[in-house]
C-alpha cells in the first residue's frame, strides 16, 4: 500500500513503527506531517518520537543476520545495528514517505549521501546518465568529477528543454537526475514530460525536490521514480541538522538501503532523524508563510533601483511561471536577484544587514543571502559553454544572489534589504 494512506493510530506494539502501518483513512498532507509513522510510546505513551541512541540492540537467536548479503528487505529484520536501521531513523523515513506519496524511504546522513546512493545504486561501469546542467553544487561535481572514474559516462543537459533531454540518451541511459526548482537560478524543470521519456527508454528518473519540498511539488505523483531532499534544508527548517534522504517504490528504496545504505555507511544518526522530524510537524505552516513572504520581497525587488533582474517562480516574469502554476502548490522560499556591480554588493549586504545574515546554505528558520558568481560557478562547478552558459546568464548574469526567505516578518526583511541595498 502506499505510504499516503497512514492513518494516526495510538500505538501499543512497539515493532509496528518498522513494518506498513495498517490501511486507514486517507489524511492530507498536513496531518501526515504531524502523524505519519508516528509511534506512540507503548510505556509512557508518549506522544513526541523517542530518540533511540542505542547502537546495538538484544535479539533472538535466529531472527536476526550478520551480514546484510542476501536480504531483500532489512527492515523486515529486528533492529540490530544503527548503520542498517534505527527506530527514530525509521519514524523519520515512514514520515517522509507519506508525504510524498511513497512506498518508503531511505535517510542518509546528508544531502549529497541520499544522491550518492542513488547514483551508485543504479549505475555501474558501462552505464550512462543524463543530469541537470544546473544542479545542486555536490550533485553535480559528484557526477561529473567522480562519476566518470568508475565508467559511466554523464551528459549534462538543459532540463527546461524537453527536446533536448530525448536527444540525450543512450541505449545505456539508466538514470535522469532532475532538480526542480534548480539551485541556484529557479529554472524549472517539466517533470512530468521527463518522466514520460525516462519511461520511453526504460531508465529511472530521480529528482532532487529540495528546494519545492513536499508541499510545493511531489514528483512521484508527476512520474518520477525517486524523489530526493536534502533534509538539512527546509524539511529540518532550523539548521541545525544534517541529513537526507530518497523516497519511492519499495524495491527500489530497498535496493539503495541494502548496498548505499549498508555500505558507503553514510547512515543517519538518531539524534538528526530526531530534530527533523520535530521540523517536519511544522513544515506546511513555515513553507506556506515563507511562500507569502517570498512573494513579497521578490514583488519588492522588483522594484527597487538597485535591482536589475529578479526570478521567482511565483511572478508572471519568470519564463515558466505557467509551468509553475501547473506544478507548484507553492512557490517556495528562494529568491533570485542581480544588481549592477555584485561584487561591490555582496560586500555592502555584508556589512549592513541587520535583519537577514550574509552566509551559505538556505531552508532556515532565518533569512540568509550569498553572491553566487557567475564566473567563479563556471570555474569550480558547471564549467558551461556555448548555448548552455548562455542560458545560465539568462537567469544570472555575471551573478545571482540567492537569498533563503526566512520566518521574519515581511516587512522587517523588506526593510532590512532595503536599506542594505541602498546607495
Amino acid at each position: 500500500m502506499s505510504a499516503a494512506n497512514l492513518s494516526h493510530l495510538p500505538v501499543s506494539d512497539p515493532d509496528l513503527g518498522r513494518r506498513a502501518p495498517a490501511a486507514g483513512p486517507s489524511l492530507s498532507r498536513d496531518t501526515l506531517a504531524l502523524s505519519g509513522g508516528l509511534l506512540i510510546d507503548p510505556a509512557t505513551k508518549a506522544i513526541a518520537p523517542n530518540i533511540s541512541m542505542s547502537v546495538n540492540n538484544v535479539l533472538i537467536p535466529g531472527e536476526g543476520a550478520f551480514s546484510a548479503d542476501g536480504v531483500d528487505d532489512l527492515t523486515a529484520l529486528p533492529f540490530l545495528y544503527a548503520r542498517w536501521t534505527n527506530p527514530t531513523v525509521r519514524q523519520l523515513e515512514q514520515r517522509l514517505a507519506a508525504l510524498e506519496g511513497a512506498d518508503d524511504a531511505v535517510a542518509t546522513s546528508t544531502g549529497v549521501a541520499a544522491i550518492g546512493a542513488t547514483f551508485f545504486t543504479f549505475l555501474k561501469n558501462g552505464d550512462h546518465l543524463i543530469i541537470s546542467d544546473v544542479c545542486y553544487a555536490g550533485a553535480n561535481e559528484l557526477a561529473r568529477r567522480i562519476l566518470p572514474d568508475y565508467g559511466i559516462e554523464v551528459t549534462p543537459v538543459n532540463m527546461s528543454r524537453p527536446q533536448e533531454v530525448a536527444a540525450a540518451f543512450r541505449p545505456n541511459t539508466k538514470l535522469v537526475h532532475c532538480e526542480s526548482p534548480c539551485n541556484p537560478i529557479l529554472r524549472l524543470t517539466d517533470l512530468a514530460a521527463i518522466a514520460k521519456l525516462a519511461r520511453q527508454h526504460g531508465a529511472l528518473m530521480s529528482v532532487d525536490s529540495t528546494l519545492a519540498t513536499p508541499v510545493a511539488t511531489q514528483p512521484l505523483s508527476l512520474g518520477a521514480d525517486l524523489a530526493i531532499h536534502s533534509l538539512t534544508k527546509f524539511i529540518n527548517g532550523h539548521g541545525d541538522a544534517l541529513g537526507g534522504v530518497v523516497c519511492g517504490r519499495k524495491d527500489l528504496v530497498e535496493k539503495i538501503r541494502s548496498r548505499a545504505g549498508v555500505y558507503l555507511g553514510a547512515s543517519m544518526p538518531a539524534m538528526n532523524a530526531w530534530l527533523i522530524l520535530r521540523g517536519i510537524d511544522t513544515l506546511f505552516p513555515r513553507l506556506r508563510t515563507i511562500s507569502d513572504t517570498a512573494m513579497q520581497v521578490a514583488t519588492f525587488l522588483q522594484q527597487h533601483p538597485t535591482v536589475t533582474a529578479v526570478t521567482y517562480p511565483g511572478l508572471a516574469s519568470h519564463p515558466q511561471h505557467d509551468l509553475a502554476k501547473r506544478q507548484m502548490e507553492v512557490f517556495g522560499g528562494i529568491v533570485a536577484f542581480q544588481v549592477k556591480e555584485p561584487g561591490r554588493m555582496a560586500r555592502q549586504l555584508a556589512d549592513r544587514l541587520r535583519v537577514a545574515h550574509y552566509a551559505f546554505s538556505l531552508g532556515h528558520q532565518r533569512s540568509i543571502v550569498v553572491l553566487l558568481d557567475t564566473e567563479e560557478m563556471m570555474r569550480t562547478t558547471y564549467q558551461l559553454a556555448g548555448d548552455q552558459l548562455e542560458d545560465y546568464r539568462r537567469f544570472a548574469g555575471d551573478g545571482v544572489f540567492r537569498l533563503s526567505v526566512g520566518l521574519e516578518a515581511p516587512g522587517d526583511l523588506i526593510g532590512d534589504l532595503d536599506q542594505a541595498l541602498s546607495d
